[in-house]
């Protein structure tokens, strides 16, 4: 393990070296780190050693989702995200279930060997998308905050809902003959819900009040205040999860009323350290992912394999934000763009290496090979695709736009409150 972590390191250096200059290109840190982690696991140099198991990327990467999922709540407006919650609503409450019910059929017709609920399994491992790995899209300011913050929340949220449905799909799947459906699941799904919102909005609630007396009476150190929502994510994540509830949902929901209770002020000036760890983590977890998930994960790798993941990646994922979106005045070209920017990352590695250690399906290995196969290609597609498509669509919405805009202090805002300039409108303020 000495080795890996010597290796590791230096990736990071030599990343950190060259990250102003590639910093907003196609080659994302995400890009890198697989690739060197693959160079140097087991499949080619082998030179990081047995010492790493499936089961630390696994923890590894737990621990970097719930980090990732409160810095990235925290960093929402909650007032301008209530008055744009139409698309994550769509998202979420349309578009995941299509994704679910497309990306299942489409296994039973490709692996006609997967069970139905083996089927399904994949489907739901493969629906949670992974905002960091488009982030040159949510933190673009160009692009409308209605779009950006939309992508945001459902990343962030869609993951924890998949959690209960994972297990009930693998559930249903372990057994020879599905059990009569009485309403359990969805008991079930909504009770973990709960718990996670309810420990959310406790843990931002008690640190809120703990904080701001703290910073009335002047005791509250600058460096120790770092700590505060590293400490925040982690109590909701591991009292929701010793609850029986979803601990993603629970970070989320903590951050994102971390900086209700905190103000926005104080909760910026915290939250730096939070930031930095929870992207140096990130590449942490994809330098593992290359080093131990993808060697042993695509052997024997066919054409079914590689159609499946393609298939998720645009059209199981595409159709059903098209079809969320319908009646909400999104044009075709955004309808596009929200639909492709759903890459697969940290929550499907996360799942996918739950399925191996604490689930016993006929179809196990055909899961962890699709699931492997489908993250590196959204690794490499969405990170070289992010900076261009952004672009093409920021020239598209400042033409489309151009005759429903006035100039303010150098920012475009929309005339008149018609739904198509929700859509066609640049962003408040520029890079």
């Amino acid at each position: 393990m000495g080795w890996g972590i010597t290796e590791v390191s230096i990736a990071l250096v030599v990343f950190a070296a060259v990250s102003g200059r590639v910093r907003g290109s196609a080659i994302t840190p995400a890009i890198l780190f697989v690739g060197a982690g693959y160079l140097l696991g087991s499949e080619v140099l082998n030179t990081i050693g047995s010492g790493l198991s499936a089961a630390d990327v696994r923890l590894l990467a737990e621990v970097t989702l719930a980090l990732v999922l409160f810095s990235d709540a925290s960093a929402l407006d909650p007032r301008a995200l209530m008055g744009e919650a139409g698309l994550p609503a769509r998202l979420l409450g349309i578009g995941l279930p299509l994704t679910i019910v497309l990306g299942s059929v489409m296994a039973i017709w490709i692996f006609p060997s997967l069970g139905l609920f083996e089927a399904v399994v994949l489907a739901v491992l493969l629906a949670p998308t992974d905002a960091a790995l488009g982030q040159t899209v949510v933190s673009d300011r160009r692009l409308p905050s209605q779009l950006r913050q939309g992508l945001n929340v459902e990343s962030g949220l869609n993951d924890g809902v998949c959690v209960p449905l994972l297990f009930a799909a693998v559930a249903f799947a372990e057994l020879e003959q599905a059990p009569r459906f009485d309403g359990g699941i969805i008991a079930d799904l909504l009770k973990e819900v709960g718990i996670a919102v309810g420990i959310g909005v406790l843990v931002a609630a008690l640190i809120g009040l703990v904080v701001s007396s703290s910073n009335r009476r002047g005791w509250l150190d600058e460096q120790w205040g770092q700590v505060i929502p590293l400490a925040a994510a982690a109590i909701a994540y591991t009292t929701t999860d010793e609850l029986g509830g979803s601990g993603f949902i629970a970070a989320f929901v903590a951050g994102l009323l971390y900086r209700r209770f905190l103000g926005a002020a104080t909760a910026h000036a915290t939250t730096h350290l939070m930031e930095e760890l929870g992207g140096l983590l990130s590449a942490v977890t994809f330098f593992a992912f290359g080093a131990v998930v993808i060697g042993s994960g695509i052997p024997d790798l066919d054409v079914s394999t590689v159609v499946y993941a393609l298939l998720s990646l645009t059209i199981v994922r595409m159709i059903p934000v098209a079809v969320s979106l319908l009646g909400s005045g999104a044009a075709p070209p955004t309808m596009a763009f929200a639909g492709w920017f759903g890459p697969r990352g940290l929550a499907t590695i996360v799942f996918m290496l739950t399925i191996v250690e604490e689930a016993n399906l006929p179809g196990t290995a055909r899961i962890v090979q699709v699931a492997t196969v489908t993250v590196l290609l959204s690794v490499v597609a969405h990170g070289v695709t992010a900076p261009r498509l952004t672009e093409a669509y920021v020239r598209w919405l400042r033409s489309s736009s151009a005759d429903l805009t006035i100039e303010s202090h150098g920012v475009d805002e929309p005339i008149g409150p018609s739904r198509r300039s929700l859509w066609h409108r640049q962003a408040a303020e520029t890079p």
